[in-house]
This record gives C-alpha cells, sequence and structure tokens, in this order.
C-alpha cells in the first residue's frame, strides 16, 4: 500500500503576533512576560511626553511640507496630538506597559482618537532619531532651570558675603590654621565655582543644540523632509550631519552628567565646610532649627542633616556619570538597546541636584555666622606668622633667611607656652635686629588682612571689588 506524502509544513498559515507591538508582522509569537517587563522603558520615559509631543506636531509639520501628508492629514494628526497632550496633562492619559516605551503609547493613542491617519506620522522616522531628540528636548529645559537654580545659590553666596566683607576668619590648609582671611572672601570662593559650573552647562547646551530627527533608524530619512526647515521649527541652532552618529551620540548626557557631578562636587564641599564649622570643637556657624535635626537617642544632639546629604547626593552624581560612560564604552555603531540605560541614571541626576539646588538657597540663608569666634580664632595658633616675615622681608631680609628667623621665633614661643602677639619686643629682638617698635602694628589680624590688597586677595577692599564682580556675573543673562 502506497503511504501518502506528508504536507507540506509551509501549508499551514502563520500566525501574526497581535497587533499590540509595532513590530508584530515579523513575528510568530508574542514577548514573554518577563521580557516585556526587562525591555520596557515606559516607567522611566514617560516624563519625555511633553517634548515628544511637540517633536510629533513639528515631524507632522515636516511631513507636509514634503507633500507625504496633505494639509487635512496634517491638521487632523495636529488636532489629535493636541487631544492627547491634554490627556497627559490632565493625567487621564491610558497608559499601556505593553507598548513598552512613551512613544508608542502617544502614537496608538493618536490612532485611536483621529484613525487610520495617525499611522502615517511615523513616516521616515524611527524610534531611534524620536528618542534622540526627546532627550535634547527634555536637556535644553533641564539646563534652564539647573542654570536658575546654581544663579539662586549664587545670589544667597552673594547676599551673606555682603554682610561679612569685615569679618575675619582663619583660613585653612591641610585643616590647620593657616593666615587670616574675611567670611565673605570664603563664601564668594564658591561663587566663583558656581559661575564656572555655569559655564559648562551653558558649552553642553550649546552642544545638544543639533536636531537628531530625520536621521531616521541610522541611514537617514528616505523622503524629502527639509531637516533645517524642521531645526528651525523646533528652536535647533543646526542639524546633526550625519546619521549613525546622531541616533548613537548620547555625549550630550554625558557632558550634562560630568557637569552635574563637578557641581555636587562643589557643593558638597560647601556642605563639609559647613558642617565641620557647626561643630563644638570650631563653633564658627549654627544651622536653623529648620535646617536640621535630632537625635533619637541623644536629646542634646543638633545635627546638620541637610547639609551632610548635600555632601552625600555628590556620590549619586558621580556613580550616574560613571555608570552611562560604561554604557557607551565600545557600543558598536549605530543605535543598540544598551542606550536605554541612558534615561535612568539622567534622569535621577537632573532630580538630585535639582533637589540640591532647591533646598540650600534657604538653609544658607538662614545660617547663624558667630564672628565673634572666627575672630577669636583668626589670630590664634600663629596665624600671622608669615606676617612677621613679611615684615622682616620689607626691612631687607631676603625671604628664606625671614623665613627661618620666624621659624624660630614660633618654636620659642611653643617652649614658652606664649603666642606670637605675648611676645614683647625684646624677645623678638634676639632672633632679628631689623626687628623694631612697629612690629606690632604689622602682625595684627586687621593688618594681615589689608596687606592683602591685591585683585583676588583677601583684603577687605579687594573682597569688596570680588563681591561687585560676583554680582555683575551672576546678574548675567
Amino acid at each position: 500500500m502506497k503511504k501518502k506524502a506528508p504536507r507540506p509544513r509551509s501549508a499551514k498559515p502563520r500566525r501574526a503576533v497581535p497587533a499590540g507591538k509595532p513590530w508584530a508582522g515579523r513575528f510568530t509569537r508574542g514577548a514573554d512576560p518577563a521580557a516585556e517587563r526587562f525591555t520596557a522603558s515606559l516607567a522611566f520615559d514617560r516624563r519625555l511626553w511633553p517634548h515628544d509631543i511637540a517633536g510629533s506636531l513639528a515631524w507632522a509639520r515636516a511631513l507636509a511640507r514634503a507633500g507625504v501628508l496633505t494639509a487635512a492629514e496634517r491638521d487632523a494628526i495636529g488636532r489629535g496630538l493636541e487631544a492627547v497632550r491634554g490627556e497627559l496633562a490632565a493625567g487621564t492619559f491610558p497608559f499601556r506597559p505593553e507598548l513598552e516605551d512613551i512613544h508608542m503609547n502617544i502614537e496608538r493613542r493618536l490612532q485611536e482618537i483621529v484613525g487610520e491617519v495617525g499611522g502615517k506620522l511615523h513616516t521616515g522616522r524611527s524610534r531611534n532619531d524620536q528618542i534622540a531628540l526627546d532627550e535634547r528636548l527634555y536637556l535644553r529645559e533641564v539646563l534652564a532651570r539647573t542654570d536658575a537654580g546654581l544663579r539662586r545659590v549664587e545670589e544667597t553666596l552673594v547676599a551673606r558675603a555682603a554682610e561679612t566683607v569685615d569679618a575675619p576668619l582663619p583660613g585653612y590648609t591641610h585643616l590647620q590654621r593657616a593666615q587670616p582671611i574675611v567670611l565673605a572672601h570664603h563664601l564668594l570662593a564658591y561663587v566663583f565655582m558656581l559661575e564656572r559650573d555655569r559655564g559648562r552647562f551653558r558649552d553642553c547646551g550649546a552642544r545638544a543644540d543639533a536636531l537628531p530627527l530625520g536621521a531616521g533608524a541610522l541611514a537617514g530619512t528616505a523622503f524629502p523632509v527639509d531637516r533645517e526647515a524642521l531645526a528651525r521649527d523646533l528652536g535647533f541652532r543646526a542639524v546633526t550631519p550625519n546619521s549613525l552618529d546622531a541616533v548613537s551620540d548620547r555625549d550630550y548626557l554625558l557632558e550634562f552628567l560630568a557637569a552635574a557631578a563637578v557641581a555636587g562636587m562643589h557643593l558638597s564641599r560647601l556642605a563639609a565646610d559647613l558642617t565641620l564649622w557647626a561643630t563644638a570643637e570650631f563653633g564658627f556657624v549654627e544651622f536653623s532649627d529648620a535646617f536640621a535635626t535630632g537625635s533619637s537617642i541623644m536629646p542634646q544632639k543638633k545635627n546638620p542633616d541637610v547639609a551632610e546629604l548635600v555632601r552625600g547626593k555628590s556620590g549619586r552624581l558621580y556613580g550616574n556619570l560613571v555608570a552611562v560612560l560604561t554604557t557607551l564604552k565600545g557600543l558598536p555603531l549605530a543605535y543598540n538597546s544598551d542606550l536605554q540605560e541612558d534615561k535612568e541614571p539622567f534622569f535621577d541626576s537632573v532630580d538630585t541636584l535639582e533637589a540640591v539646588l532647591a533646598v540650600l538657597p534657604p538653609m544658607l540663608a538662614s545660617l547663624t555666622f558667630r564672628t565673634d569666634r572666627m575672630r577669636r580664632a583668626a589670630g590664634e595658633h600663629f596665624a600671622t606668622a608669615t606676617d612677621l616675615a613679611d615684615y622682616l622681608v620689607r626691612k631687607g631680609l631676603p625671604f628664606r633667611e625671614a623665613h627661618a628667623v620666624v621659624g624660630r621665633v614660633v618654636r620659642y614661643a611653643l617652649d614658652e607656652g606664649k603666642g606670637l602677639e605675648d611676645l614683647g619686643l625684646d624677645e623678638l629682638r634676639r632672633f632679628s635686629p631689623r626687628i623694631d617698635g612697629d612690629v606690632k602694628d604689622a602682625i595684627t589680624v586687621d593688618a594681615s588682612l589689608r596687606a592683602r590688597a591685591v585683585t583676588g586677595g583677601t583684603a577687605p577692599d579687594a573682597v569688596r571689588r570680588a563681591l561687585a564682580l560676583a554680582r555683575a556675573l551672576v546678574a548675567r543673562a
């Protein structure tokens, strides 16, 4: 008996994946639930929705200019996107996690509202150039807020500096008392640090000011889109010159993360100074109760927790920079899903830096500086020893010899249990006959401060000039 030939497998029709996915046509099975959860980014990229809407509206206009959409289609898509925007703003948008990301959620909702014409919006566009655009638009907004936040911190520091131009303070090197300065000089040091931070963020914004939309998935769009007109529509200065680079570039995020890490370091140092000064051993500053906490076991404690957390947040900012650098290391061109890992560190740095910049101005404004204690400390522990050496130089002694003479004076004073200001003229003249009766006026704290009148110095007059410069820089747009 003759056997029947087996039916060819191809005779059985293939069943497509359910239409929830934009790429369903190629696949015959749906995603494993664990894989779907693992690859989804909606939980964190949904914050990009205003920029995704703005980019989509501009893309619809560009497609219409290119003749891909009719004016009626463009307008229908525009009305639909505005309706989606309204839902998102009102918190009534029906998010669907199975659609993976904010892009597909918006696009699918658009199609539900306007019908088939909504499916034309993605013509010539890829999620690869779409996300690159959304991130740059979001970054533009973040940079404006960051600059405003840094500026508020600077303004507060400038205001506190204006109050303390004549308030002596010990300056330190190696955490050892070194020479007298004024408190305003110390505070202004942070203003000039933060000015450099503002410059770094501005530089980041300048390099991010290029439109990636139109790069497509990697090779550029196949439709005659006027990218220069599209750039003008979205407020970009230029267009990206290479489609491969456009979809795989995350330098703009790295620059933001690097600038945020440096700013975090500066603010951490400020917080470290304040927490140190708040100790009983220093006693230079007291935190307002509104920016301190107590102890659950020790009733007497007043802890500078806000400043400590400002200091601690720098670790997050560093870690986010390293995380994205590591993600990008060794990635082949062009787009890879690894790039999805740029968003959570980026968003976390944005949130962390903004939280720090929000809490610092009121905390700084509420500090109580104990200037009487600072003044006393400014003259202790041989703080004006360098001024005695400078005095001898003015009397004709080479500095290295003067340095050695004063070193012996300090050694003698230590052995005698005296301070420099306690030594009599006869005692001082044992070490150099050049020392005369005018020496006492040269080694006071106020004399030490007045002597350092060079630009950038700590003399009150020099600090007033620096204060005027700081005000001008902070006021600059």
